[in-house]
């Protein structure tokens, strides 16, 4: 299946799993709707355990852009003011090398395609003139196809291969705060697995300005982290480094 036709099913996947329920909603007023496309080029390192070791992949945030094959990055949420509804979901195809593990080899190659989609249902616990607070609770679903390739050197090359997909559930909290005139601030902070051998958590702080009613800019760092034992194995994945995005409101 080409990269492409995999990330055309994977947006439909999306939007259709992110827009059922808020269309399901369209029929109430009180309902306020908004959709942000965003470029997030962090530093990548992901790392899987073998029966002769862990082999570990890092990609630095200078090199993100140039060894980006292809990406799709988007959220779309719903609200009432006490509740709402937010999707968002991630696509990355990253291929990378490293230098030499270990001085018997000549290098480490890296190719990796990640998706991830989170689901919240928030409910509001603190609405000031200033700031709000939310509650959420819901699920990160989680896949990867990834290959680390160690380059033969003085001893025989070897690779490892994770295909694999999991669902965690997650809870989280998401404070809005006024900076200033038209600029306001977003910190939101999930957790999840909550089981032996699979964890996920996220860090994620915007700085928000308002261009007018229906657009707003946004810029921030983001942490996202995921550990899952596949068949008694550790893997691990996380992303860090800084994101930028547009918002529409409807």
């Amino acid at each position: 299946m080409s990269r492409i036709k995999r990330l055309r099913d994977a947006t439909a996947g999306l939007m259709f799993a992110a827009c059922a329920p808020i269309s399901a909603l369209a029929q109430q007023s009180d309902w306020s709707y908004q959709a942000t496309i965003y470029l997030f080029t962090p530093e990548t390192n992901v790392s899987t355990e073998t029966a002769i070791g862990t082999l570990e992949g890092t990609l630095s945030f200078s090199d993100a852009l140039e060894n980006l094959d292809l990406a799709f990055m988007g959220t779309i949420a719903a609200t009432n003011g006490q509740w709402s509804i937010l999707g968002d979901y991630n696509y990355t195809d990253l291929s990378f090398s490293n230098s030499a593990p270990t001085p018997n080899s000549s290098g480490l190659e890296t190719s990796l395609t990640t998706q991830f989609l989170s689901g919240f249902l928030g409910y509001r616990v603190l609405s000031t003139e200033k700031s709000t607070v939310d509650l959420a609770a819901g699920f990160r679903w989680f896949k990867t196809e990834t290959d680390l390739t160690v380059l033969p050197g003085a001893a025989p090359g070897r690779s490892a291969n994770v295909n694999e997909s999991w669902t965690d559930p997650v809870i989280g909290i998401r404070a809005r705060f006024d900076l200033a005139d038209r600029w306001s601030g977003t910190a939101f902070f999930d957790y999840g697995g909550f089981r032996s051998g699979s964890e996920t958590w996220q860090v994620l702080l915007t700085a928000d300005y308002e261009i007018n009613d229906r657009w707003m800019i946004r810029g921030g760092y983001r942490y996202i982290s995921f550990e899952h034992d596949i068949d008694g194995n550790e893997f691990k994945f996380d992303q860090s480094g800084p994101l930028i995005g547009a918002t529409y409101r409807f």
